[in-house]
């Protein structure tokens, strides 16, 4: 059996889990998430726990099987705590800001860039200034949600408007994300 599939999932107090068909549905003080199972894999709830199964051992049911269960666990937390991101804009001159529904960054370009925040995402900005403990360190970007997909793939897409760069670590990245600063050439 797949280590992760076998395990079953705690249902927390204030959470309801419900079966429509295929559609699994769990509702906490967070919001109401959805996910359709692929057919062969069955969910069920077993003494105030999900317990996930498979039809048989072939190597795609095997794989379903975690992944299903990976998924409903991730719905529990994310209706209970939800999840956070927290991105860092470091550079001189860098910075973001939330203006109604669009994230308005200024990241060296000749233009700002400005990103649509999703639907079920909140995207907060705080200026740090100078004087933080990582040298340039502007702004902190906060993305909050219910839906772990949804928050990881936004922050992505902010990261990816400008890496990380090696030399003097300009650029947005996670705040535990660890930057090696490759030292420069010597001229002779």
């Amino acid at each position: 059996m797949s280590r992760i599939g076998k395990s079953p999932i705690e249902i927390p107090a204030g959470v309801k889990v419900t079966f429509e068909g295929l559609k699994v549905v769990v509702e906490g003080k967070l919001g109401r998430l959805e996910y359709e199972t692929i057919p062969p894999i069955k969910a069920e709830i077993v003494d105030n726990e999900i317990i996930v199964t498979r039809a048989n051992d072939s190597r795609e049911q095997k794989a379903l099987h975690g992944l299903t269960r990976a998924l409903i666990n991730n719905m529990v937390v994310g209706v209970t705590q939800g999840y956070e991101k927290i991105l860092w804009i470091i550079g001189t001159g860098y910075n973001g800001d939330v203006t109604g529904p669009w994230l308005k960054l200024a990241l060296g370009y000749s233009h700002d860039i400005l990103i649509e925040i999703p639907e079920g995402i909140k995207v907060t900005v705080d200026q740090i200034g100078r004087g933080g403990a990582v040298k340039d360190l502007n702004s902190v970007i906060k993305i909050k949600g219910i839906n772990k997909e949804d928050v990881g793939k936004f922050a992505a897409e902010i990261r990816n408007c400008r890496p990380p760069e090696v030399y003097k670590g300009k650029g947005v990245r996670y705040h535990d994300e660890h930057i090696s600063i490759k030292a420069v050439k010597a001229g002779a």
